[in-house]
């Protein structure tokens, strides 16, 4: 709600505010495009909860209302960081993807995703990385055929914002989490195999590295749905840059 009501301030929009039903849609989707990543946890195992109550009805709830601010968040703070003074004039030289580029970005993709289920146990507990790629890899190519939300029209176009958006709204969303998570009760904990004892909070420090990933992979994931869905009206939580209200 801060960064919303910021992003009102920036930009005159307010995805909560003036596009209610829109961002309606978006809570169901946060939780279920979140629990895809519970599933994969299941093979690679970096991560399990603790503390949390014994009474199934509010535990779900609490499942339910963390996991819908995900999507939520991450899109929002890189809306407030995409229409900042210092975000307006970033430049790229522009590069035009191929279409057997796009064809070996898919292929990779699929084979990231694939990896947990075809490896032991003890190796699964390595791939998570590839899954927090994997999605981009494999999705990114299919927006860009859509002709909508894929960073590879931006990368055709020149124009890096809104991945740098992204990545740093990763690693700010990704940060307070962690903080947050820290002092709290009901809480998750961390069994990942490199570094394992090398935290800030609860989170190792190459644990990190992953929000930015995954907050290119919120984008291209939700927007990959939208495209899917057949809706021509462009998703208000999506317009990560100024050119784009």
């Amino acid at each position: 709600m801060f960064m919303d009501s910021l992003l009102k301030r920036r930009a005159g929009y307010s995805p909560l505010w003036d596009f209610p039903k829109e961002f309606l849609v978006l809570l169901p989707l946060s939780v279920g495009l979140w629990l895809i990543f519970e599933f994969y946890n299941l093979f690679f195992e970096n991560w399990y909860y603790a503390g949390l109550p014994e009474e199934p009805l509010l535990r779900y709830l609490g499942y339910i209302w963390a996991f819908a601010t995900i999507w939520p968040a991450i899109l929002i703070t890189a809306a407030v960081l995409g229409h900042t003074k210092w975000m307006a004039h970033r430049k790229m030289l522009p590069r035009t993807p191929r279409p057997r580029g796009l064809i070996i970005l898919m292929i990779l993709g699929l084979v990231c995703l694939i990896l947990p289920f075809l490896l032991s146990k003890n190796l699964a507990r390595y791939t998570a990385g590839p899954v927090w790629l994997g999605f981009i890899f494999l999705l990114d190519p299919l927006n860009y055929r859509f002709g909508r939300y894929s960073l590879l029209i931006d990368l055709e176009k020149g124009d890096p914002r809104k991945g740098i958006g992204l990545l740093l709204a990763g690693l700010i969303c990704g940060f307070l989490w962690e903080f947050w998570n820290f002092w709290a009760g009901a809480k998750w904990h961390y069994t990942v195999p490199i570094l394992e004892e090398l935290k800030i909070f609860e989170m190792p420090v190459l644990g990190y590295l992953g929000f930015p990933a995954f907050a290119l992979e919120c984008y291209v994931m939700a927007g990959f749905l939208w495209n899917l869905a057949g809706i021509k009206k462009n998703a208000p939580w999506l317009r990560l840059t100024l050119d784009e209200n």
